[in-house]
């Protein structure tokens, strides 16, 4: 046989056993890996909502929260919680980190903003 076409076939068998160790290696060790990091970020997402979820308990008590926590009021979804003021009654919303307001929230915040709030008082009946 022909010392050059030993050559590209030797070539070739190189090439391909190549191609073949790196898909070997990619679906045992790369694939796995990103498994294990689409995993931790989802811990850790849910573990930043855990944290907030946590700290909007004790924001009203904090050093800087502007008003009287005891007349904070919490309701938690879609809004932290109402604090009254005797003039006032303010909607509030704690946020941590970079987070943002959902588009439920925007929704209540611009509502409010244009005065679209109302009194109802529900009288129950005891029949």
């Amino acid at each position: 046989m022909d010392p050059f076409m030993i050559f590209w076939v030797f070539m070739i068998g190189i090439l391909i056993g190549f191609l073949v160790g790196i898909t070997i290696i990619y679906r045992k060790v790369a694939i796995p890996l990103k498994m294990e990091r689409k995993e931790l970020e989802e811990k850790k997402r849910s573990m930043a909502s855990l944290y907030g979820k946590i700290t909007e308990q004790f924001a009203p008590f904090m050093k800087y929260y502007p008003y009287d926590a005891r007349r904070f009021r919490f309701i938690g979804s879609p809004i932290d919680g109402i604090q009254f003021e005797d003039d006032k009654i303010i909607f509030v919303e704690f946020k941590s980190a970079n987070s943002k307001l959902s588009q439920e929230q925007k929704k209540i915040k611009k509502l409010v903003e244009d005065k679209k709030v109302e009194w109802m008082s529900f009288e129950i009946k005891w029949e």
